[in-house]
């Protein structure tokens, strides 16, 4: 079990380091290269779209996501960290919906359709689908007048959706054209070669996102990394007491 909650740590630190390196991969990538960050439905409002989602609805949501398999919090109680995971989770929902009014706010000063790429499509009904997925959570599970069976049926929809949705996130990350409008193949092609520098730091900016994703879905679909009910908390607790006790004894008699 120890061995466990070690390779849990050294998981969970690497989490955060991919997630750190992508919100500043992704912020450098629009200052050194797209000319920064305006709120004035210019192309520099565009800017803020990549960054607010990467940042709420890819690394916020799968730290959100992760929260309960970290060990420290198994011994507290777990409305408090319910209220913790509802926070970053609406955190994640604000900065996308910042995302999508950047994105909205610029098509509509230069005139350009919203909704025509299949970027856009996965998009939005990600973000639709995460703020159902909030406001589910809210009634199910933070509010007082929710009865315990409805709890109980809802909660693992509620986990599958969560990854549903996070999966969705990083599909739409990944499926990204940065230009407003799809340009001809052979032009595409020659605005790739000429700006190779830029081309590359976004490709190691795409490969970061997959590897937080890899890392946030492993955890999630480790079985020994799952908070422990109530029952099963104190047979944990017993296991590591005798893992423990076996081990010093071990030692002593050497």
């Amino acid at each position: 079990m120890i061995s466990s909650t070690v390779l849990f740590y050294g998981n969970y630190v690497l989490c955060l380091c991919l997630g750190l390196l992508c919100v500043v991969f992704v912020s450098y990538w629009n200052i050194e290269w797209r000319g920064g960050f305006a709120w004035d439905a210019s192309f520099l409002q565009f800017n803020w779209h990549p960054v607010l989602m990467v940042t709420g609805l890819v690394v916020l949501y799968g730290n959100a996501a992760i929260l309960y398999r970290i060990p420290f919090t198994w011994s507290q109680r777990k409305q408090h960290w319910k209220l913790v995971h509802a926070a970053l989770l609406l955190s994640s929902l604000i900065l996308s919906i910042l995302g999508l009014c950047a994105v909205f706010d610029f098509h509509t000063g230069y005139h350009i359709p919203n909704l025509y790429s299949l970027h856009s499509w996965v998009g939005i009904f990600t973000v639709v689908l995460f703020t159902a997925q909030w406001l589910l959570g809210l009634v199910g599970f933070l509010s007082p007048c929710s009865p315990l069976g409805f709890r109980k049926l809802l909660k693992p929809v509620h986990a599958w959706m969560g990854m549903a949705i996070f999966i969705l996130s990083l599909a739409s990350c990944l499926s990204v054209t940065r230009n407003a409008d799809p340009p001809p193949i052979t032009t595409n092609y020659i605005a790739y070669s000429s700006h190779p520098a830029e081309a590359l730091f976004a490709n190691f900016l795409g490969v970061l996102i997959v590897a937080f994703g890899l890392v946030v879905l492993g955890i999630l679909s480790n079985q020994r990394w799952k908070r422990p009910e109530p029952g099963e908390e104190s047979s944990r607790v017993s296991i590591l007491l005798s893992y423990l006790y076996n081990t010093w004894t071990s030692i002593y008699y050497l």
